[in-house]
């Protein structure tokens, strides 16, 4: 069992886009490969996952967090291929069409894209998703993450939440 962090506490379920940002912006490779290597750890004691179609749409990139996720272990990307999983998609995305204020551009924009399958994979887990979309009840050019998780009972946080509750805190050693 990894000893680095806690066992106990609920699982984390990271969108696409915690990947990406984090790559381009404040966890940058080069920069914090301590990110990284935390969410490998986080992912071999059950914390942190994420979900095949995230590394669907990450794959597209064709670049260093590409190579990253085809090397991640098992235990981060997770299937969705599942019945129960499956079903609580269809959920969500029957709830997404029966919404009037989504314009039927972002309704398909959401259908495509891997968010209702990692709500779908949150809920059936008793997870959390991590994002860094924000709820919006006036969306309607597209459909934030944060407002199916609402509607189905999701918990939603960002990287710095999720971090914190995991015990994490990176640390510079003082030497380049």
């Amino acid at each position: 069992m990894n000893e680095l962090f806690p066992v106990e506490g609920r699982q984390f379920v990271l969108d696409t886009n915690i990947f990406v940002e984090a790559k381009n912006e404040y966890y940058a490779m080069d920069i914090c490969p301590g990110f990284w290597t935390c969410l490998i750890h986080l992912s071999q004691a059950d914390r942190v996952v994420s979900i095949d179609q995230v590394l669907k749409e990450i794959r597209a990139y064709e670049d260093d967090l590409t190579e990253w996720a085809k090397a991640a272990p098992g235990t981060l990307f997770r299937t969705t291929r599942r019945p129960d999983i499956a079903n609580t998609y269809r959920d969500l995305m029957d709830w997404v069409w029966r919404q009037s204020r989504y314009r039927k551009r972002a309704k398909l924009d959401f259908a495509r894209a891997a968010d209702g399958w990692v709500a779908a994979y949150a809920k059936v887990e008793g997870a959390a998703v991590v994002t860094h979309e924000t709820f919006s009840a006036e969306a309607q050019r597209r459909v934030p993450l944060p407002n199916p998780c609402a509607q189905f009972e999701i918990d939603c946080l960002r990287t710095f939440d999720m971090l914190r509750e995991s015990g994490v805190a990176f640390e510079w050693n003082g030497t380049p």
